[in-house]
């Protein structure tokens, strides 16, 4: 990796992007739903689709986003490869993903079963060529400019940026993971036999967690 491309790649950047991922694909969550949610009753409704408790982020996207761009960005290609590999790649997390949160936490945030070319209701062949030319457009032009742009913010402002975001996705995804963690076993009868679990019962009952993972089902 030449020194030119090595700079996009080193900690804080990408920290930046993991982030900027977290929230972009809040976004992109949002207005899917919107659009379908208005196709299938003919009325706009905003559901506040996110991965964490505390603000519109989450992190699934952005660690994706990072990881994707990790295997593929550093290395230059053909368009079309790009748009293969991002096809495989995508439909490879997203089944993963899907798969890992079904066996560890026995729930479904989507589910594609009935759909067209559709791989055990976790991902579609349709989907994965979208995923495929996202990440092609990711890989070729997105990531070089938004590089650019992170690479002219002033070193000491970034420094104090990234230490505060380290810090606060650190906190939420502990807080927002394990009281959803808290919430199976809550799911499963089990009480609460330490002040942590009380404290958890209390202040996110399954009321609040449940506008925060709108799309979230527990499987039977």
């Amino acid at each position: 990796m030449d020194k030119e491309i090595k700079k996009d790649f080193n900690f804080k950047n990408l920290y930046i992007i993991f982030v900027l991922g977290s929230f972009l694909g809040v976004i992109y969550e949002e207005i899917i739903g919107i659009i379908k949610y208005y196709y299938k009753f003919r009325v706009f409704k905003f559901r506040g689709r996110r991965g964490v408790i505390y603000g519109p982020f989450n992190p699934l996207y952005g660690a994706a986003l990072v990881f994707i761009i990790w295997i593929l960005g550093r290395k230059k290609r053909e368009k079309y490869k790009t748009f293969l590999y991002g096809a495989l790649l995508g439909g490879a997390i997203e089944y993963i993903i899907s798969f890992l949160m079904e066996l560890v936490l026995g729930a479904k945030s989507w589910d594609y079963t009935g759909r067209p070319l559709n791989i055990n209701g976790r991902t579609t062949l349709i989907y994965m060529a979208f995923w495929g030319l996202a990440i092609m457009v990711l890989i070729h032009y997105i990531f070089p400019f938004i590089s650019d742009l992170i690479n002219k913010i002033p070193l000491k402002f970034k420094n104090i940026l990234v230490y505060f975001l380290v810090i606060f996705m650190t906190f939420n995804m502990i807080v927002s993971w394990t009281a959803l963690g808290r919430q199976v076993l809550r799911n499963k009868g089990y009480p609460p036999y330490t002040f942590v679990g009380e404290f958890y019962d209390k202040v996110y009952p399954d009321e609040r967690l449940k506008k925060v993972y709108t799309n979230m089902k527990f499987v039977k």
